[in-house]
């Protein structure tokens, strides 16, 4: 069984901004990207 423990809407918005982010550092991404990869899976891009 996977991991039931998803990131909320407002964590992966905040984790989004920081990704988008220029400036953010290496690490700050890292954890930007580990909180989205666990946010529910949402509309598959075609």
């Amino acid at each position: 069984m996977g991991n039931k423990r998803q990131t909320s809407k407002k964590v992966a918005s905040q984790a989004s901004k920081v990704l988008r982010n220029p400036k953010a550092s290496k690490n700050a991404k890292a954890a930007a990207g580990s909180a989205l990869s666990q946010t529910r899976p949402g509309r598959k891009r075609k």
